[in-house]
């Protein structure tokens, strides 16, 4: 009894308790050595740890192994991050890639002998989806296709070559005649312009008005920046766009319409 009381006023385990834990220590450092994925846990952390389980584990060199389990943890999630490709771009089936890494699919070929060059002005309509998030929609045609429903000022237009677009549309539209449809798929680096690193998740143009295309409603911006704005590279920011090309001003001679 007196036994017990005095372990009960110093807090000190029985001989029993501590065995206990000791295995269950040995059994935590051999199920990291034992199961491990290659590259996760570093040669050092494995001979450090194995210099601890021949010898008896004291107070103090259980901590001291404690440390080491928890400092192989945290280097293993390390790892595991940096082995992360950087995007999630994969090629598409169908699409052919450019040296760029834009990813090109046509549509319809178009007609007429005009192509689409730097310095033309290209008239056009578009839509957009987060192909890399469930494949929303950021802008869709919605009404009336096609007929006498459709006019000139439902378009987007710009100059090739001037910024005035994404470098994915910039790139896309190259060699396109009219009435031609071509789907393009592209990551961050051909995408809308961000400030520093895009897994900060900070656009250098939040509403797309400098740089566009722009979605037309409050919903589709917000699907498009849901996705552009999430911070980390926890979440694939690749997007596909599906031109349509109406009109092509040769540089220098405008056509009907603005």
């Amino acid at each position: 009894e007196k036994s017990t009381s005095t372990n009960k006023r110093t807090g000190a385990r029985p001989v029993a308790a501590r065995s206990w834990l000791q295995l269950m220590m040995r059994l935590v450092a051999l199920a990291l050595l034992t199961f491990p994925v290659d590259g996760l846990v570093p040669n050092v952390f494995k001979a450090a740890i194995n210099d601890k389980l021949p010898s008896a584990t004291p107070a103090a060199s259980r901590r001291s192994l404690l440390g080491l389990v928890g400092g192989a943890w945290l280097a293993t999630k390390k790892q595991v991050r940096a082995v992360r490709p950087p995007d999630f771009v994969t090629s598409q089936p169908g699409f052919t890639r450019q040296p760029s890494g834009l990813q090109i699919k046509d549509g319809n070929t178009g007609k007429g002998d005009k192509t689409v060059e730097v310095g033309d002005r290209v008239v056009y309509k578009w839509e957009g989806y987060t192909i890399g998030y469930y494949g929303r929609p950021f802008e869709a045609q919605t009404g009336v296709k096609g007929g006498d429903f459709y006019n000139e000022a439902d378009f987007e237009r710009f100059i090739v070559g001037k910024g005035e677009v994404i470098p994915a549309v910039e790139e896309g539209v190259i060699g396109m005649k009219e009435g031609a449809v071509r789907q393009l798929v592209f990551g961050t680096d051909l995408g809308y312009p961000f400030i520093g690193s895009p897994e900060r998740g900070v656009l250098a143009d939040p509403n797309h008005e400098r740089v566009g295309p722009t979605p037309h409603s409050f919903s589709g911006m917000r699907a498009l920046n849901f996705v552009l704005e999430n911070k980390g590279d926890n979440l694939d920011k690749t997007l596909l766009l599906t031109v349509k090309v109406i009109r092509i001003d040769k540089n220098g001679v405008v056509g009907k319409g603005k």
